[in-house]
Parts: structure tokens; sequence; C-alpha cells
């Protein structure tokens, strides 16, 4: 597995998928309106098309992968956009679902 691609391309996703679904509960539940709605179901579907430029051709392993990834950056989407406090729960938490990224991705087989 080429990790100067797969790394990049799972942050973007992350991106995407967070921020795509941060704009719609701003649009929703912050009356923002459609256009943030709108932004948010493109993020998604932005989210889509970054997915499957991972290498590995397996969708359940790129998506159980991606899985650890959305944790770790919905937490830190939390601390950067909206001042959350993670405690130490939620970083060991982060730091598990990071080691199950690594050994779904990047172990040997």
């Amino acid at each position: 597995m080429d990790l100067a691609r797969s790394i990049p391309l799972f942050a973007a996703a992350a991106v995407l998928e967070i921020g795509g679904a941060w704009l719609i509960w701003q649009g929703i539940r912050d009356h923002r309106g459609w256009l943030w709605i709108g932004a948010g179901i493109v993020a998604l579907g932005l989210y889509g098309v970054v997915a499957t430029l991972q290498l590995d051709a397996q969708f359940g392993r790129i998506l159980a992968a991606y899985g650890g990834v959305f944790v770790v950056g919905s937490l830190l989407w939390g601390v950067v956009v909206d001042g959350f406090r993670p405690d130490r729960y939620d970083v060991v938490g982060t730091l598990v679902c990071l080691v199950g990224v690594g050994v779904i991705m990047y172990a040997p087989r």
C-alpha cells in the first residue's frame, strides 16, 4: 500500500464527509438555509469520489479503515470548528481507531 497516496486520500475524504455533514447540520439545525445544505450534499458526493481513488480495490476494507479515520477526524473537526474539548477517553478511543486503521490497511498480506 502506498502510504504517500493513501493517507492524504483518507484525510481528504474525512474533510469532505465531515465537512459535508457539518454543512447540512448548519443548514438545518442552525437555520442557515438551502445553500449550506446544498454545499453539504456536494461535499458528501465528492467524498464518495475520493474514497474510490484508494489503490486497494476492496470496498469493504477501504470503508472499514476509513471508519477509524472518520472517528479521529470528527473529534478533530469538533476541536477546531466547534471548540469541543475531548476527554481522555476520546483520546484513547481515537488511538484505538488509528491502530485499527493501520491493521486493516497496512498489514502485510
